[in-house]
């Protein structure tokens, strides 16, 4: 039942897809709120599912690339609709609906089976690091939304054209503070997470391997994670060059998410 939940979920979350297509040509306030809408509805489905799977399998195989693309396009979703409940505006969800939609539709297409390899991989510890990891992977997604919003939006101001979609938009303040909002509720979540796999790897392999590509480039994101705060708080960087650094935090997340492929310590799971 689990992928009949998630496949719903993804219909809901391709009008979203609409939304966006509509939203870059004209302004249609009904398509908004029914987008709106089938996200709610669309979440409430992909919880149910993953909730399913739990329950089915007895855990939560986040170690398998379908898995893991549906939580983590459940949570991003989740951070999406925080966002609207604060500023109630929908336009990070020009960046955001495409990108849960292909993560959903990933979860949706694949969903094998997958056998945890090791003891401390069924260990609270380890759905603790993913978890939470995830969740700040979450974060960054809106934040990185709002900063190339933000980016486009000025660009267009001072090329004196303000019209179209641009003309739909909050003001530039309101996607700076969404970003650097964004921002804040992700660094906890990813500080904590580090700690958690931390403590996994002392745990499974008697120390941590800090040349592993995973693990380096992880602390990298979460140290230029902490600069972008920093400079935000102390040098009060807002605007161009914080949503610049916003987006490099974003790419050294991506970044970190393909060194999964290369890491000896990730190797937690098997087919």
């Amino acid at each position: 039942m689990s992928i009949i939940w998630l496949r719903v979920a993804l219909g809901l979350y391709a009008l979203g897809l609409v939304y966006v297509l509509v939203a870059l040509t004209r302004t249609k306030e009904l398509l908004s709120r029914l987008a709106l809408h089938a996200a709610y509805l669309g979440t409430v489905f992909h919880f149910v599912a993953i909730v399913e799977g739990v329950r089915r399998s007895g855990e939560l195989s986040l170690a398998s690339l379908s898995v893991g693309a549906s939580v983590l396009a459940f949570l991003i979703m989740v951070v999406f609709l925080l966002v609207y409940m604060v500023y109630k505006t929908t336009s990070p969800g020009i960046v955001v609906f495409p990108l849960v939609f292909f993560l959903t539709f990933v979860g949706a297409t694949r969903q094998e089976p997958f056998v945890l390899a090791s003891a401390t991989a069924r260990q609270g510890w380890l759905i603790a690091h993913i978890a939470l990891i995830f969740a700040g992977y979450a974060a960054l997604v809106l934040s990185f939304a709002a900063s190339l919003i933000y980016l486009l939006q000025e660009r267009a101001l001072k090329a004196k054209r303000p019209g179209g979609l641009f003309s739909r938009l909050p003001a530039l303040q309101v996607m700076d503070d969404i970003g650097f909002r964004s921002l804040l509720f992700g660094f906890p979540f990813m500080t904590a997470g580090l700690l958690a796999g931390l403590v996994i790897a002392q745990a499974n392999f008697g120390t941590v391997d800090f040349r592993d590509p995973k693990i380096l480039f992880s602390l990298l994101t979460w140290a230029v994670y902490l600069i972008l705060l920093c400079t935000r708080w102390s040098a009060g960087w807002r605007g161009r060059r914080a949503a610049f650094l916003a987006a490099g935090v974003f790419t050294m997340a991506v970044v970190a998410w393909v060194a999964n492929y290369f890491s000896a310590v990730h190797k937690l799971a098997r087919p």
